[in-house]
């Protein structure tokens, strides 16, 4: 192993002061709930009557703290920690807590016996705190109880931050994860002119819960060539159950300097050269290997437990119920020698606090760590020059996402030279028609490349990578460090990073809780490329039930919005970038689609979240309609649009309704999420008796769901995704899920009350057109000529 060479042993004496300190404040969360000093021998009653949490890979993390708080301090190096096992919580929060960030923020944290005991008790018990790093701990940005995320947080955190070290540490049970081997590929994409640097700390402490994790078993060369091959040089530090702490100090803390020489030296190469670039350089990461449950109890009535699997959460059970167990564990506890560590009001000694760096580089207080901190509002442009003309209502066609992609092009010029703007998305950009931003910027690149390559460059600000969760995990670490960004993304493939969503609005849920976490910027998603016109690309293409996953999470938290045509999305896209502490799901289409509204118009439909388009019915003002026809979604508002020209048609007696709904959750009551209706609101626009034929972008039963109990839902009939797709014409996709022109005429045909006897031969003509659109798609492969050629200003005259 390396080893420091001006490490004095007064020095390695002060890292296994606050290691100790660390370890016994993280041990004594476990377990305690009275006597935090162990002033009096322990009794039952100073036990914690239930015990939850997680030792193995604690006493790991507490090394890797101390060992940054050193490098920190000495450096003065602004410098933040992502960390991957969040099951080791006890050493993140006791390091909190020792270097004061966590009694600044919470007067019952005091750096004190008091305050000691406090955290002991809220540690993994009801109204206290979780046994993961969650929001309530300073300095985290990510919980860490599912596994996979540090490595994409850590470079989504670093990016265009150019002085900001991120530590990652990457537990050998999460190095298994899909999310986690795609992550290691981040170096091809972090700038080191623009960008800060990242440097990963390999845990392998050998065991997940009952199974030797995959790195710890392989031979070290192997690890080595597969960290090499990943771009890295990777620096080994191991220790061994009998290796003395201060060697193991000296050599954490020799690699820990090397790696940081080497970046500052990368970095200072790369800003110095004449073209703002460099040779993408082979970054330094750290290899640490330490036994899994260091310093706890060795064996266990016979049976090893340091370094073995047994380690992984409680090591010692039954110890209120069992006199000798308990004194094992004051026997642990008393091995840290906290006398040593505590004066006698419990603050922590100077000794302890040595190597703690002070006021905002403390890695609990880093700003970047509370991103709401350092968070600016966002230069939007005006959307009046990117909006498109609309002098008559779907008179003319454009392609939304090309339209919001010139908004965005102007967002990335206002925020040139501040750099916190970001695109992400798995290789999609231009085949979602936002390539208007390569006016701006070109995609973030650091390999090789070529002459037929476009838009590459090493210094731009769109990520593209074929792995939706490193975009995800990018987008997360970007906007929880104070900064802005969208994940562009084929609608369907949303559904791979589910789980990860669903992690950040459960973070986003708990943040609000904190009182000092601030906002931070909404992660907004836009899907596109979506189910109804993947009829090129096929089945496999066609999935609206992202929605259906965001819709289930906390209300407070989840946004979905589905604007009708380009000026809607621009009008959405406007006021997402706006908001804080939301994720926010945008669905719109990439292809050509009839202009509803102005933009003015479009400004207040959005604001009120649906409405009733009154241009598009047949109702007497001051009247009730016959039937309502509502939509959500550009494809179903189209096929609505074109179904109320037929019954405008065939049946000019009918007062027919249409009303669109751009946000879903106006859907549900107010009491069930803030952006829902009062039942007096919803029923003066869905009236609550009249029939509603809702054409619905997704799987029809969310709207049902949503509007249960709304007095029309007995009258409410939803048309959507009924998961019948193939490679066919884009009209097909809407006749095979039943949401087609023709088949909502029919709808209301059968629900209208006297309609079914007085139409009857409207509704055979209707069913002729379906008919003959089976026998015509097979025959010419497109669609019928009054469907392809059909416009709202036709039909309406």
């Amino acid at each position: 192993m390396l080893t420091h060479p001006s490490l004095t042993d007064s020095d390695t004496t002060v890292l296994d002061a606050h290691w100790r300190a660390l370890n016994y404040l993280s041990a004594c969360q476990l377990y305690l709930r009275d006597n935090p000093l162990l002033r009096e021998p322990l009794r039952p009653e100073h036990i914690k009557p239930r015990l939850l949490g997680h030792w193995g890979s604690t006493p790991g993390l507490g090394l890797i703290y101390t060992h940054l708080n050193r490098v920190i301090r000495e450096r003065d190096q602004r410098a933040m920690c992502v960390w991957g096992p969040g099951h080791g919580a006890p050493a993140v929060l006791a390091g909190a807590w020792l270097e004061g960030t966590y009694g600044e923020l919470e007067a019952e944290r005091a750096r004190d016996a008091e305050g000691m005991l406090g955290l002991f008790r809220s540690f993994s018990q009801p109204g206290g705190l979780p046994s993961h790093t969650a929001p309530d701990v300073p300095g985290s940005i990510q919980e860490g109880g599912e596994l996979g995320y540090a490595l994409a947080h850590a470079f989504g955190a670093a990016f265009d931050d150019p002085d900001l070290l991120v530590c990652a540490v990457v537990g050998d049970g999460e190095a298994e994860t899909g999310p986690l081997a795609a992550a290691w590929h981040s170096t091809t994409f972090l700038d080191p002119v623009h960008d800060g640097a990242v440097l990963p700390v390999l845990h392998l402490n050998g065991y997940k819960i009952a199974n030797p994790t995959v790195l710890a078993r392989i031979p070290q060369d192997d690890l080595d060539a597969l960290l090499r091959g990943y771009g890295y040089d990777p620096l080994h530090v191991t220790a061994e159950p009998g290796t003395s702490h201060a060697e193991t100090h000296r050599a954490l803390a020799a690699a820990f300097d090397t790696a940081l020489d080497r970046i500052g030296r990368y970095q200072r190469e790369a800003r110095a050269s004449a073209d703002g670039s460099a040779h993408r350089p082979r970054w330094p990461m750290l290899v640490l290997r330490t036994p899994k449950g260091w310093t706890g109890p060795v064996e266990v009535d016979g049976q090893p437990v340091e370094n073995t699997w047994r380690a992984h959460q409680i090591p010692l059970a039954d110890v209120r119920e069992d006199p000798a167990r308990l004194r094992e564990l004051e026997d642990w506890l008393r091995s840290y020698r906290p006398d040593e560590l505590f004066d006698e009001r419990g603050r922590p000694t100077r000794e302890v606090l040595a190597c703690v760096p002070e006021g905002d580089r403390r890695l609990g207080s880093v700003p970047e760590a509370n991103g709401g901190r350092l968070l600016r509002e966002l230069p939007l442009p005006a959307l009046e020059p990117h909006a498109v003309d609309v002098e008559r209502h779907g008179h003319s066609m454009h392609e939304p996402t090309r339209v919001l992609g010139g908004m965005l092009s102007e967002l990335f010029d206002a925020t040139r030279e501040r750099r916190d703007f970001r695109l992400f998305g798995p290789d999609e950009t231009a085949s979602n028609h936002l390539d208007g931003v390569f006016d701006v910027t070109p995609r973030g690149w650091q390999a090789r490349t070529l002459a037929t390559d476009e838009h590459l460059g090493a210094h731009g600000r769109v990520l593209e990578v074929l792995s939706e969760h490193m975009c995800q995990g990018w987008l997360e670490g970007y906007v929880l460090t104070g900064r802005h960004g969208l994940f562009a993304s084929y609608e369907a493939f949303a559904h791979i990073v589910a789980s990860m969503a669903g992690q950040h609005v459960k973070w986003i849920q708990s943040a609000l809780e904190v009182p000092w976490r601030r906002p931070v910027s909404s992660l907004n998603y836009l899907l596109t490329s979506h189910a109804w016109r993947q009829d090129h690309n096929g089945f496999s293409h066609q999935d609206p039930g992202f929605i259906d996953h965001i819709m289930n999470k906390s209300p407070q938290v989840v946004r979905v919005y589905l604007p009708p045509d380009a000026n809607t999305l621009l009008c959405v896209a406007d006021h997402a970038l706006r908001t804080r502490d939301t994720v926010n799901v945008v669905v719109a289409g990439k292809q050509a689609c009839f202009d509803w509204l102005p933009l003015e118009e479009a400004r207040g439909h959005c604001e009120r979240g649906l409405g009733v388009w009154e241009w598009a019915g047949t109702e007497v003002r001051g009247g009730e309609p016959d039937v309502v026809l509502a939509c959500a979604g550009d494809v179903p508002t189209q096929e609505t649009l074109a179904a109320a020209s037929l019954l405008r048609e065939h049946l000019p007696q009918l007062a027919v309704r249409v009303v669109n709904v751009v946000d879903i959750a106006r859907l549900m009551p107010h009491s069930e999420h803030p952006h829902g209706l009062p039942d007096s609101e919803f029923d003066a626009v869905f009236t609550r008796d009249k029939p509603v034929i809702f054409a619905y972008h997704g799987y029809p039963w969310l709207v049902h769901r949503l509007a249960y109990r709304r007095a029309v839902h007995d009258s409410l009939h939803v048309r959507g995704y009924k998961e019948s797709g193939a490679t066919t014409t884009p009209f097909d996709m809407v006749v095979r899920n039943d949401m087609d022109r023709y088949r909502l005429v029919m709808d209301v045909i059968d629900r209208t009350p006297g309609m079914p006897v007085r139409a009857a031969g409207v509704r055979q003509a209707m069913e002729d057109v379906r008919t003959r659109h089976h026998a015509w798609i097979r025959e010419h492969g497109t669609d019928l000529p009054e469907v392809a050629e059909w416009s709202w200003s036709a039909a309406s005259g």
